[in-house]
């Protein structure tokens, strides 16, 4: 069976998400033009952002109907990645709570999606 290994953002403006996601991610693209950039991630992911204006089939999906989830090892990295994000400049959509799968926060790249970091429940 064949998994999928890549996720594509529509986005308003390729190249600044392409910078957005350089900084958080902390790896640069390994494609990147006016309306599209490729990013390599070490877990074997492909995270694409393509222009929502060229995107063919148009797409009409809203920003925020989807997420990008970061598992991370405890309630106070957390705190940590959230204090970090808010002082980078991020928006929080939602504080640091407790969910039936973990303790997470949700923060929003320049154009709405959603960022989702999160410690499981043992």
């Amino acid at each position: 069976m064949h998994h999928p290994n890549f996720v594509l953002l529509y986005v308003d403006h390729p190249e600044t998400s392409a910078d957005f996601y350089a900084k958080l991610l902390d790896v640069a693209p390994i494609e990147r033009s006016a309306t599209f950039a490729l990013f390599a991630l070490s877990s074997g992911l492909m995270l694409g952002l393509w222009s929502k204006h060229t995107v063919e089939p148009k797409a009409d999906n809203a920003p925020g109907s989807s997420e990008i989830a970061f598992s991370v090892e405890s309630p106070a990295a957390v705190h940590a990645r959230c204090t970090q994000w808010q002082a980078e400049g991020l928006r929080i959509l939602q504080a640091p709570t407790h969910m039936d799968f973990g303790f997470t926060f949700v923060a929003l790249d320049p154009d709405g999606h959603r960022l989702r970091v999160f410690a499981p429940t043992a």
